[in-house]
């Protein structure tokens, strides 16, 4: 019997593997029984000092001292914007899943959907190895533009598409070049077929620069 992971549920695992391994770090808090003020003011300092990891300890205090505390949503979409801006998108959607199950409600669901959409998208690094990354990432585009269709995040969602898009245009024709290379020509023309109905044309996407050692190994 075959087992199928979850790529997703993979990455929140990690994510959350990695914040419950920060107590045990050079970082990890010493501190008991404090007021939720308290442990939340302590987030505050170390996000705006960029101690992301001393951040994740204390979020880890609040939530476990003060399960019901109203200052928890606010320092769990505090930390998945911080990690956003430090580049750990992992992290950054940890949180907003943990957000939105827990706590958004109203415009914040809107608020963190967009946000998961952003992470998603920023942490797409290669189009060969990110390619679920980008079908999910496409599929939760179109699910969040049926969703809210006066958002005021939709032209940033738009533009996200459109370049999701491009990059899986030029992945078509990644692959079907490299079909044609090994003269598999039925392979090489399915996926030129996937771009023949497209509205984008290889002209008019400009590919990013590629470094020998991805040449190499790419």
């Amino acid at each position: 019997m075959k087992i199928l992971i979850n790529i997703k549920q993979m990455l929140t695992a990690v994510a959350f593997a990695t914040l419950l391994l920060g107590c045990s770090s050079k970082d990890a808090v010493n501190e008991y029984d404090k007021p939720a003020l308290y442990w939340y003011q302590a987030i505050v300092k170390e996000v705006a000092s960029s101690n992301l990891d001393k951040a994740d300890n204390y979020y880890i205090s609040l939530r476990s001292e003060h399960m019901r505390s109203p200052l928890l949503p606010e320092a769990t979409m505090e930390l998945a914007q911080a990690h956003m801006e430090d580049h750990a998108y992992i992290m950054s959607d940890y949180y907003l899943d943990e957000y939105l199950k827990k706590y958004a409600s109203g415009e914040r669901v809107e608020q963190a959907k967009f946000l998961k959409i952003k992470a998603a998208f920023l942490g797409i690094k290669d189009i060969n190895k990110d390619q679920k990354l980008m079908m999910d990432t496409l599929t939760e585009v179109d699910t969040f533009v049926k969703a809210y269709p006066n958002s005021s995040y939709l032209p940033v969602v738009q533009t996200i598409k459109v370049r999701l898009n491009m990059a899986q245009y030029m992945l078509n024709e990644n692959i079907a070049s490299l079909y044609g290379r090994l003269g598999k020509d039925k392979a090489e023309e399915i996926y030129k077929n996937k771009n023949a109905t497209s509205s984008l044309n290889m002209a008019d996407i400009k590919a990013p620069k590629v470094g020998l050692l991805d040449k190499i190994f790419n």
